[in-house]
């Protein structure tokens, strides 16, 4: 049986939250307002942990400051923004856990409802080749609209999208051998879809599900690798 292993990114390989880490370099470049953006991006954080916002609200949100530029456009930026803000904050344990399972040879996914122009470059600097995010629109100059594209690529939306990916490839969620490594109660959907679910340094709600069924509760907070037991 093939083994499929999911890694969720913001909070579970990565100490913050792209979206919000990509606002706040923005804002210290002066291309987004802080008295304006920063508030909102703020209370966009507070709901998606508490699991309030909708998906299309929040995902349309970050997406819409991409608009205006081709994704070529935003290169320099994506490039600075990987880094000077993403590659410091990703977790050695959780880079390790990484290798651990390239190396066991298994199907390795990075899904997130951040959107694929900011987070392509963070898989690829993870040497995470296939990604699930959420697609953005661009009109018919390559321009960026500031719409996403399609289904966003979260709570259900992370399920609907991976079996959908998994069937292109002529495989079944049903038929593998998955885990998913998320710290978020948003993942929820996902995480009760695949046969090994593993709670990352959990939110409080995420940690009491855990707890209640059973699940393993693991944290790569650390600066030292994770053993073997991290595979399962």
């Amino acid at each position: 049986m093939q083994r499929l292993t999911l890694f969720d990114l913001d909070h579970t390989l990565l100490d913050g939250d792209s979206d919000v880490l990509w606002c706040d370099f923005l804002i210290e470049r002066g291309l987004l307002d802080r008295d304006e953006f920063g508030a909102r991006n703020a209370a966009m954080e507070r709901d998606y942990k508490a699991g309030t916002v909708s998906v299309q609200a929040f995902c349309d949100f970050y997406v819409s400051t991409l608009a205006g530029r081709t994704v070529s456009g935003w290169a320099p930026l994506r490039e600075a923004f990987l880094a000077q803000v993403v590659a410091p904050r990703l977790w050695p344990a959780g880079q390790a856990l990484v290798r651990q399972h390239q190396a066991a040879g298994d199907l390795v996914v990075l899904t997130t409802a951040t959107n694929r122009i900011i987070t392509e470059c963070t898989a690829a600097h993870l040497g995470i080749q296939h990604l699930l995010a959420t697609e953005c629109e661009t009109d018919a100059a390559g321009v960026l609209t500031g719409r996403t594209a399609g289904e966003p690529n979260m709570r259900d939306g992370k399920r609907v999208r991976l079996q959908a990916w998994l069937a292109g490839r002529g495989l079944d969620l049903s038929g593998m051998a998955s885990t998913l490594y998320s710290d978020s109660i948003n993942d929820l959907p996902l995480l009760s879809a695949v046969a090994r679910p593993v709670a990352v340094d959990p939110d409080e709600r995420l940690a009491a599900v855990a707890v209640g069924r059973g699940w393993p509760v693991l944290s790569l907070r650390s600066t030292t690798s994770v053993g073997a037991e991290g595979l399962g």
